[in-house]
């Protein structure tokens, strides 16, 4: 599992044995075994509503942006990763479609998929299928399948909508609901160094204050705070039993909602006179708008979009359309990108940036207590007479589209949103807010069955733009409560839906053959649907968009794809389908061109069923299944954090959700390599300093082995880094200590003082090394061998769950967990397997997650995924 560089792995006194019952197989969805192996995604910061990285308690892990596999592979995208506006919410291919466009692949060929990808033929033929209940006649989308394939019930209507408040112990940070058998509140965490791609640290240690010394008014500032937080009322929608209701189905969403609307940036500010750029070794002397876009430019030139010619290309084709509204004002002709010298802008930006880091933090912290009073008033709405937090209240700066993947528009100047482009949502009779810059709003409705409260259209992609409630509030909450519910409703009806599928893969009707083969894929490989693409769009496709090009058939059974999916992450799955399958596609690839459609027919299954549906379900269901088979019962905390990870990984192989290595892997484990190394030099002290105390131990056979990969040299060199470190650390004192001398006008300390403080340093590592020499060792605070041998079992503990983090790290390199605790897997099971195994939640899901899921935070351990 692993490299070179984890040759540390080989110590006796903690083997990394492989998780207890651990599934090592790839995943199932329900019945079949699946894969996908694809390029990163490189996230844009186009007003995600939720990036991955917020998922990831620690912030260990770097989204970088790949390389194109081959030069000539494209590289286009579409709306951002997998949120509620995706197009697999959209009905299969819900009209006839004309997907056969004249393009050419973006795919190549990449052999040596993971073995996981494979499909036993025995897994796929001859399933039997349970009947179920037919359709209803209900027509909407997005009710759950229960009221479509089974007789509709009237839904109860919602009791009268409460406030509750949160309790919460003297000694937590946080609010949390009242402790119970069935409930366990989240608590604050501190976050660590190092650890698990996906763990939150350890929880803030409680210890008393003392008295002397200690300030009082921080003191009663925090309790203060807390007091705050106790007082602070949540509605507990999930309660309530609301009626499931979403985007889009003309319902009423509220009854009254006010606002402020939302935050524009600040005007653009001039550079100084003397930062120019230069044109030909000239420099230009630009107006305000056309020096606004040459500053886009340069704030990236160190990066990889400024070394893109096709980013070049449209960053200076949009800017010479502004120079020739605003011309420099020297009368200086700009034609050549190549002649353009951003330099000199870029390096005022750097000195900026480091005059920002070089800030005392009482500025810092003043700069950012400016900044949220500022937008105070943004952050929150009143829906229903209750305060509720909005989502993404700013409206984004102007700059350069990035994109992801290879799009053909990155590079093009995204322009300033003005209040005239935007439409605010508002509740009737209630103040309408006055934007923060100059301007009239473009309109103001009063339509309560949406749940945005502002819109406007950016002019790259021409997309629409919404201001939401956040992540966790009950309007988002309940969308999300729907989402799952209706994947758990298809867990009912499934059998009938395959059963219908699996009869017209044999239709003479070569629409509903096209659809069946289509929904096969859908549900055995987790594709998403895909849509018709327009030529200034990314050339991404999904199964309804298939062309010929990209699959490939093998006899005797084994299908191969290769594709651009969603945000130009590459598909590649070679997987062994059904014998009709097999025939289908065959037969649909029949006397048409590579870039033919392959389900030119295709349409819809039923309404209310979409790609999404079943990704969500078989995304939860093989978690499930995953967590089921293999968590260790008596395993540690990290070994149950480790399986599930691994679970997880599975789903993110499921529904193909990988990423780049993050170009500071190696480096992090490097350091993680040099963290091991560290507790083992500490285990060899504490060894030799028992055998120094009580020579009988070294007959002992946990103590007599030396640590591995710990020779001499090792020994050294980490003691020479150590002692690096400790150098560093007394200068870095010394300077802050003289600092705060200067701020109170008393006279710094001199430089004696630092190098008496480095000799005494020197001198301690001296003595470490005739320590060595001499094999015994004297701790600088004497302790009795039962405290030693106590030392060393926590030590080698400790090592356990490090070595286990590593491996974790190691194992999640290329795979992205976060996408699928988003947006696919029902919140609900991993609360309650952390209830079932004493896990803390923390663990698992961040801060953002718990406030996005706090309806599933309550479920009790009896529930289960049916």
């Amino acid at each position: 599992m692993f490299n070179s560089d984890l040759t540390a792995f080989s110590d006796d006194d903690a083997p990394l044995a492989s998780q207890p019952g651990r599934s090592q197989g790839p995943a199932t969805n329900g019945h079949v075994v699946t894969n996908g192996n694809g390029r990163p995604r490189v996230s844009d910061t186009d007003d995600e509503p939720m990036s991955e990285d917020d998922d990831i308690p620690l912030s260990q892990t770097t989204r970088t942006k790949p390389e194109p596999a081959t030069p000539s592979l494209k590289r286009k995208v579409v709306q951002s990763e997998d949120t509620d506006s995706s197009d697999d919410d959209a009905p299969l291919a819900s009209s006839q479609s004309s997907f056969a466009k004249a393009r050419k692949s973006a795919a190549v060929p990449m052999p040596g998929a993971m073995k996981a990808t494979t499909v036993s033929t025995k897994a796929v033929n001859g399933k039997k299928m349970k009947p179920a209940p037919s359709d209803s006649d209900s027509d909407s989308d997005d009710q759950p399948l229960g009221s479509q394939v089974a007789s509709s019930s009237k839904s109860k209507k919602a009791p009268a909508k409460k406030k509750r408040k949160l309790k919460e112990e003297s000694d937590e940070e946080e609010p949390k609901p009242k402790p119970s058998s069935a409930k366990r509140a989240p608590k604050r965490v501190k976050k660590e160094e190092v650890g698990s791609e996906t763990e939150t640290p350890k929880p803030a240690r409680r210890g008393k204050v003392k008295s002397e010394g200690v300030d009082e008014k921080k003191v009663k500032a925090k309790k203060k705070k807390q007091g705050d937080e106790e007082d602070e009322e949540v509605y507990k929608w999930w309660e309530q039993d609301p009626d499931q209701t979403v985007e889009g189905d003309g319902t009423a969403k509220w009854t009254t909602l006010e606002h402020s609307g939302v935050i524009f940036p600040p005007p653009y500010e001039p550079l100084p006179d003397h930062v120019k750029m230069k044109y030909g070794g000239k420099p230009v002397d630009l107006p305000p708008a056309s020096e606004e876009v040459a500053g886009f430019y340069a704030a990236m030139l160190e990066t990889d979009h400024a070394k893109d010619k096709t980013f070049n290309k449209n960053f200076f084709d949009d800017w010479l359309k502004v120079l020739k509204k605003n011309p420099p004002l020297n009368g200086i002709k700009i034609t050549d990108f190549h002649r353009c010298d951003f330099r000199p802008i870029f390096e005022y930006f750097e000195s900026e940036k480091a005059k920002k880091k070089a800030l005392t933090t009482a500025e810092k912290k003043e700069l950012k207590k400016a900044k949220d009073e500022a937008e105070a008033k943004y952050t929150t709405c009143l829906l229903d007479g209750r305060k509720e937090k909005v989502g993404n209240f700013r409206v984004e700066p102007p700059g350069l589209f990035r994109g992801r993947g290879d799009h053909p528009k990155k590079g093009a100047l995204k322009l300033r949103v003005h209040p005239e482009d935007i439409t605010l949502n508002i509740g009737k009779d209630v103040p309408i807010p006055t934007p923060n810059v100059p301007g009239k709003w473009k309109d103001v409705i009063h339509d309560n069955t949406v749940t945005w409260l502002a819109t406007w259209v950016e002019n790259v992609n021409g997309n629409h733009k919404y201001v939401f409630l956040a992540a966790g509030s009950s309007l988002k909450g309940q969308s999300d409560m729907s989402k799952f519910e209706k994947a758990r409703e298809l867990k009912k009806h499934v059998d009938r839906v395959r059963q219908d599928y699996q009869a017209d893969l044999t239709n003479k009707v070569m629409q509903l053959r096209q659809r069946a083969t289509a929904m096969y894929f859908i549900d055995v490989l987790a594709l998403r649907a895909g849509n018709e693409k327009g030529d200034d769009e990314a050339d991404t496709v999904g199964c309804c968009s298939l062309r010929c090009e990209h699959v490939t058939l093998e006899p005797p059974n084994f299908v191969s794809f290769d594709f651009l999916g969603k945000d130009s992450i590459r598909y590649y799955n070679r997987v062994a389908v059904q014998e009709q399958v097999f025939k289908n596609i065959r037969l649909f690839k029949r006397d048409k061109e590579d870039a033919d459609g392959l389900f030119d027919r295709v349409n819809s299954y039923m309404k209310g069923l979409s790609a999404k549906v079943f990704r969500t379900y078989n995304a939860s269901i093989t978690f499930q299944r995953q967590l089921d088979e293999g968590t260790p019962e008596n395993g540690t905390v990290q070994e149950k954090l480790n399986h599930y990870n691994h679970a997880n990984r599975m789903v993110a192989i499921l529904c193909n959700h990988q990423r780049a290595v993050p170009k500071t892997h190696e480096q992090s484990m490097v350091k993680m390599k040099e963290k091991l190394r560290g507790f083992k030099y500490e285990r060899r002290k504490l060894r030799h300093a028992l055998f120094t105390a009580d020579p009988s131990f070294k007959k002992k056979k946990l103590y007599a082995k030396d640590e591995s990969d710990l020779d001499d040299d090792a020994i050294a060199e980490h003691e020479e880094s150590m002692k690096a470190k400790d150098i560093e650390r007394a200068e870095k004192k010394f300077a802050k200590e003289n600092e705060k001398l200067k701020e109170e006008d008393k006279e710094p300390q001199k430089d004696s003082v630092l190098e008496e403080r480095i000799k005494d340093i020197e001198d301690e590592y001296k003595r470490l090394k005739k320590e060595r020499k001499s094999g015994k060792v004297t701790l600088k605070r004497e302790r009795p061998v039962e405290k030693l041998e106590e030392a060393v079992q926590k030590l080698d503990e400790k090592m356990k769950t490090f070595k286990l983090q590593m491996v974790d790290r190691e194992a999640g390199k290329e795979v992205a967990l976060g996408t699928s605790k988003i947006n696919y897997l029902d919140p609900r099971i991993t609360a309650v397997w952390c209830k079932k195994h004493d896990v803390p939640i923390e663990k698992i899901f961040s801060k953002t997650l718990l406030t996005k899921f706090p309806w599933a935070m309550e479920s009790q351990e009896a529930w289960d995924n049916a």
